[in-house]
């Protein structure tokens, strides 16, 4: 079975990945895109290729190519013994799905790409969202925070890649403005809890940061 081969491909790959990009995030990616195509249907083979495969060049460890993704994708389908058809369908959907900037408008997709995008937007927020912010973070020596620099909206995908920016910009630079840039009814649903949190989060966050005690 194709999935499977795929499965455990990526799963040797990620295997000692850091913690916000590791296997245990693909495997999140991949359950909540079974959710999503059980409640908003698509292809369900497509969707699983495209979850399990959406991070294999990832733009932040790849030395910022966008479009990798998708030609490491199509290799891996084919080799593993899927149609030609099938690669270019993922090879064309997984470059489409990471988040480029907080004013770069989300690329056309079909609904398993959406599906897919959504699931891996589901799983940047929340409490898991909170955790792997903070491991990219401390993975690329970025402060938790500094008063003195502010969020920047980025207008391009090249400027959002190159900031250096502390943590909880990144926050406000991205993981607050998923909730509405969630596509299908399903992943909307679970997205407001999450972003319920992460705002009682940054509250207490802010509460512990400026401690003032006399």
């Amino acid at each position: 079975m194709l999935v499977k081969a795929i499965q455990e491909k990526v799963k040797a790959f990620f295997e000692n990945k850091e913690g916000s990009h590791d296997w245990e995030h693909i495997k999140r990616v991949w359950k909540l895109s079974i959710y999503l195509q059980k409640k908003e249907g698509g292809d369900r083979e497509l969707i699983e290729l495209c979850a399990l495969l959406h991070d294999v060049s990832d733009h932040k460890y790849n030395g910022g190519d966008f479009s990798l993704v998708g030609d490491v994708s199509r290799q891996w389908i084919i080799q593993a013994g899927g149609s030609e058809t099938l690669a270019n369908q993922v090879a064309i959907i997984v470059p489409k799905i990471s988040f480029k900037g907080a004013n770069v408008e989300d690329e056309e997709l079909p609904i398993e790409g959406r599906i897919v995008r959504d699931a891996d937007r589901l799983d940047a927020i929340g409490a898991i969202g909170v955790a792997r912010a903070f491991a990219y973070g401390g993975s690329k020596n970025r402060p938790l925070y500094s008063e003195a620099i502010k969020p920047v909206m980025h207008e391009n995908k090249e400027d959002y890649l190159n900031s250096k920016s502390h943590t909880i910009n990144h926050f406000y630079e991205k993981l607050l403005k998923i909730k509405g840039r969630i596509d299908t009814n399903a992943a909307k649903e679970l997205a407001h809890k999450r972003h319920l949190f992460m705002e009682n989060y940054l509250e207490q966050f802010f509460l512990e940061w400026d401690v003032n005690i006399d």
